[in-house]
């Protein structure tokens, strides 16, 4: 690209953060300069790598280094600390960043709820279906495990309340290696998020529509719904991510696509933080509430509902005033 018109297409964003920086050094700032700012500092250092590499005048090089350095300066200045930072991406960052990927996150629901839902409908009305998708061992498995006179249910095995904390850690690590593999498989120009969506929503659906249809549709569903809330949502969530990657570098659009793959890894591996999050909670909900045979159904329901409602709440408006923290 020659110089003239890398400037022409960059010089509103140079002039732009220059304010930026002018209104922070005189401390004059309002809130949407300081939340904009890491985003204007990032595409200025982009901007400089760019001149630099492609041998642009020294004269645009030194203007840029200049603004880079005061941009430095003011960065560490107002840089907040790290359980500062995560904390403010927990309480605002994350479900702004989910409601401005809202395209890719409604793609991943429809894909993964829609099946879920589709294939519970046809196991319900059509039994034998189920055996298409699953072995009669693993059927014969996901009846024990939500057999109503299960003293622990949702268990491979009767486990001792003392176990719970090795269960814990066994859903940790089963639920990430789900959120991730969904997630990662996009690179695959998004046809392994596809698949993995698509996947897991027959199976789990295929399950429930099993269980209800056999009568163990009250153990199953007050399980499942105090943790699923959580689990459910990430792992859609994890799959827009991976469809994120994945029309990256089917669509790079004015990049190559090794950029445009970076660009979009930017916010893919933040939603995954968030996702994370949501699994541990998952966890820690199935671990110690969701086997808990000592509650009723109705209060798990309750409970449960609860639960759903919070999330949604949280994402649909967590982050939405002037001043919430990124």
């Amino acid at each position: 690209m020659k110089q003239s018109l890398f400037e022409q297409q960059h010089q509103a964003d140079w002039q732009g953060f220059a304010l930026q920086l002018d209104a922070l050094e005189r401390g004059k700032a309002d809130s949407s300069q300081t939340q904009s700012f890491a985003a204007a500092y990032r595409r200025l250092c982009q901007d400089l790598a760019l001149a630099q590499s492609r041998g642009y005048s020294s004269h645009l090089i030194d203007r840029l280094q200049h603004l880079a350095m005061r941009g430095h300066q003011q960065f560490y200045r107002h840089r907040s600390p790290i359980g500062g930072q995560l904390l403010g991406f927990i309480l605002a960052g994350f479900p702004r960043l989910v409601r401005t990927e809202w395209r890719f996150v409604l793609a991943a629901c429809l894909l993964f709820f829609g099946s879920l839902l589709l294939m519970g409908a046809l196991v319900y009305y059509f039994p034998d279906l189920v055996y298409a998708v699953m072995s009669p061992d693993r059927v014969a498995e996901m009846e024990h495990m939500y057999d109503p006179d299960a003293r622990r249910i949702g268990r491979f095995s009767e486990r001792d309340s003392g176990d719970d904390w090795m269960m814990f850690g066994y859903y940790i690590m089963n639920n990430i290696g789900i959120a991730f593999q969904t997630f990662a498989s996009g690179l695959l120009f998004g046809l392994g998020s596809l698949f993995f969506l698509l996947f897991n929503g027959l199976m789990i659906g295929a399950v429930a529509g099993h269980l209800t249809q056999i009568g163990y549709g009250e153990t199953f569903w007050s399980f499942v719904i105090g943790h699923g809330s959580f689990e459910l949502t990430a792992i859609a969530l994890a799959g827009a991510a991976g469809l994120k990657l994945g029309w990256a570098l089917l669509v790079p659009g004015r990049w190559p696509r090794g950029e445009a793959l970076r660009i979009a890894a930017a916010s893919s591996v933040r939603l995954i933080g968030g996702v994370t999050v949501f699994l541990l909670l998952a966890a820690f909900i199935e671990a110690y509430w969701s086997s808990m045979t000592l509650a009723s159904a109705n209060v798990k329901y309750i409970v449960g509902g609860a639960l759903w409602l919070l999330v949604l709440a949280y994402l649909l408006l967590a982050g939405r005033g002037d001043h919430a923290p990124d």
